[in-house]
């Protein structure tokens, strides 16, 4: 295999390695798919302002999440399925992440359990939780979680119905018979059924809680003591009602344009989430991050931090763990060299001063 230089090249791999509904269900987005573009397009229209003639023999990239230390502000977002990529699936991801010393959020729609991936080791994990319309499945799934020693919640608010995946019903996407979701096994909730289209689709029809809202961030509080994230806020409005819900942390997401088609890319959307959380929590990003500089950007722009999700999967069907390893290491030294030649020494160094967004003007970046 050809050396690999940058987190893109392990797509180009991945597809040609996975099969083709495994390979869509991972790369696709929602209908037209603009959003899916736009995550990755709009990082070309934020340009640097480099500072130059500054000491930057010494790079610090620790960084502080809900009160633990990590080692750089890149951490491994949920993305449900990896044993379809993998055999070791999760737990490969969970053992890279822990050694690069940073956070993995675990997807519910794991196929590994949160006892399995607790077992690989030390590790800070928090879990992504959709809520299904049994409260009493949701407040035994949340037990094992915290008895699993998970240090928080992310909840998922962006997911009353499934967004309309074209490649999926295409494909007419259902697990391999050899694979459940492992957090629901033995609840008759651990198979997807074939449909005539996508059998996610349909499994997410008849379990996730479509009622779902703002109180039952509440209820979720009465019910756990972990911090609770809430993923998918893209608007200024969902800021301020998620912190008066008791949010402890906003993640800023489109959840990889597989919802709603025409959202703006989370990066867009980011300025406007960090405004109206006023420094009250932190806000973080998922959605097209592919480079260290694109890290930078969010960072500029006022992100704590931010989450991949198809560059872990993409790697681990390449090279398993070592992959992951590898995803990881490289937007680390990317980043860091970011910081070099902009000048920074640290990460609260890094400020909105040091990029200029022109939004007015597209850019579109080269496919690999």
């Amino acid at each position: 295999m050809e050396m690999i230089t940058n987190v893109s090249e392990y797509e180009v791999i991945a597809k040609e390695k996975l099969p083709k509904m495994v390979y869509d269900y991972y790369a696709s987005g929602a209908e037209d798919q603009w959003t899916l573009k736009e995550n990755r397009n709009a990082f070309s229209r934020i340009l640097f302002r480099p500072r130059i003639l500054i000491d930057v023999s010494k790079i610090d990239m620790m960084t502080t999440i809900l009160g633990f230390r990590i080692s750089m502000p890149i951490m491994v977002a949920p993305t449900g399925m990896q044993k379809m990529a993998h055999p070791e699936g999760e737990c490969a991801t969970a053992r890279a992440a822990s050694d690069a010393g940073t956070i993995m959020i675990l997807s519910s729609y794991a196929k590994s359990s949160v006892e399995e991936v607790a077992s690989t080791g030390s590790g800070i994990r928090f879990f992504q939780l959709y809520v299904h319309k049994d409260r009493n499945l949701v407040a035994q799934l949340v037990r094992r979680v915290e008895r699993a020693g998970f240090k928080a919640i992310a909840l998922k608010a962006d997911t009353p119905r499934l967004g309309r995946r074209e490649a999926d019903i295409k494909n007419r996407f259902t697990l391999p018979p050899y694979l459940t979701l492992k957090n629901f096994e033995g609840l008759d909730l651990g198979k997807i059924d074939k449909t005539d289209d996508s059998g996610l689709a349909s499994y997410v029809a008849n379990q996730i809680d479509q009622s779902l809202s703002w109180k039952d961030v509440k209820w979720l509080q009465t019910i756990t003591s972990l911090p609770i994230l809430v993923k998918g806020v893209l608007t200024a409005e969902d800021t301020k009602l998620a912190i008066e819900a008791g949010a402890a942390g906003i993640i800023v997401s489109n959840h990889g344009a597989r919802q709603l088609d025409y959202v703006p890319a989370t990066i867009m959307a980011l300025e406007e989430v960090v405004k109206a959380a006023q420094g009250k929590v932190p806000v973080f990003l998922d959605g097209g991050v592919r480079r260290g500089t694109d890290v930078f950007k969010a960072l500029a722009l006022g992100a704590s931090g931010i989450f991949i999700g198809r560059p872990v999967v993409f790697a681990l069907a390449v090279d398993g763990e070592a992959g992951v390893r590898k995803v990881l290491q490289m937007l680390h030294d990317e980043l860091e060299l970011t910081m070099a030649l902009s000048g920074c020494r640290s990460l609260k160094e890094i400020t909105q001063n040091h990029v200029v967004a022109d939004w007015d003007h597209p850019r579109v970046l080269p496919r690999l």
